[in-house]
């Protein structure tokens, strides 16, 4: 089925499902979220992510879910309530007080896309620019050093995007390997079968953009001091 045939079914009109592209799916999985622990999910909306680590640990932990637009918020709240995801929604950015800790942490962070992009566009230069890249490395930068600071010790973070660039992915995990941080190598059944890119970090993932995944990087962190 497509996707308007799909949304057009009764279980989609009643939130007994979320479509997800099959690349976006993988971050939550990699997490392997665990009930009664404290879980966040540092970029949110519109929610796919959250309501699946809603689904994944059965509505049975305690999911902080950040936004800091209040439209793209207000988008993550109909989710989350139209999917029954129990998530507490913070109108914010990911900023978060330091006297905040989690269990587990997902950045989904924001990227240039370019593992999503169209080379047929005509106009891909006018929004796919260096600039853009730039601005994503900073905000990349940011977030995943206040992760570090707020994820307990002993526990784990995925970081990914949809970007399929080093300057996005293995250079900003390189960032924070100096601040008690080790990889955690992934590893999930069906792994194997997946369209794949190298990467420059053992134990990271980076899928190829193909007809049926959209190009996405992972990488899963240990914090161990």
């Amino acid at each position: 089925r497509n996707e308007e045939e799909i949304q057009k079914l009764e279980m989609y009109k009643n939130g007994e499902i979320y479509l997800q592209s099959l690349s976006s799916m993988l971050p939550p999985i990699i997490l392997n979220p665990a009930e009664k622990t404290d879980i966040l999910d540092m970029t949110s909306a519109p929610g796919g992510k959250t309501t699946q680590i809603a689904a994944l640990t059965n509505n049975n932990a305690n999911i902080t879910a950040c936004e800091m637009s209040n439209i793209r918020a207000e988008r993550l709240k109909y989710n989350l309530e139209k999917q029954g995801a129990l998530a507490y929604v913070m109108v914010k950015d990911a900023s978060i007080d330091k006297f905040f800790s989690f269990d587990q942490i997902l950045l989904d962070s924001p990227c240039s896309g370019s593992g999503t992009i169209n080379m047929n566009n005509t106009d891909l230069n006018k929004y796919f620019t260096l600039e853009l890249v730039e601005k994503c490395k900073k905000t990349q930068r940011s977030l995943i050093n206040k992760a570090v600071q707020i994820l307990k010790g002993g526990k784990e973070l995925v970081y990914s995007t949809c970007s399929i660039l080093k300057e996005e992915n293995e250079e900003i995990v390189k960032t924070i390997m100096n601040k008690g941080m080790e990889i955690v190598p992934i590893e999930f059944e069906g792994k194997e079968t997946l369209p794949q890119l190298p990467t420059t970090i053992d134990g990271t993932l980076c899928i190829c953009p193909t007809q049926e995944y959209e190009g996405f990087f992972i990488a899963k962190l240990r914090k161990i001091c």
